[in-house]
């Protein structure tokens, strides 16, 4: 959307803060596939020691999604502190 001035506003740009978001975004993606990752491997394992169908897999996906989802909202609510 052009400004009155005839540019376009770009929140990297004009703050300078373009790494920043590079880096928060990275850091979410990360965040959330290794703890899904690690909940969906804990489950298989348990799965294959008690000799359960896939219930403690799906138990443990669903678990490291939540956990990395309330990593996610902590990260980017420290983030946006720091620029308030």
């Amino acid at each position: 959307m052009p400004l009155p001035d005839g540019s376009c506003y770009t929140p990297g740009a004009l703050t300078g803060q373009t790494g920043a978001y590079f880096a928060l975004f990275s850091e979410i993606g990360i965040l959330l596939l290794v703890t899904t990752l690690c909940g969906a491997l804990a489950g298989h394992w348990l799965d294959g020691q008690i000799g359960s169908s896939p219930v403690l897999l799906l138990v443990g996906f669903i678990g490291g999604a939540g956990i990395g989802t309330y990593g996610i909202y902590r990260l980017i609510s420290r983030f946006l502190a720091r620029f308030d």
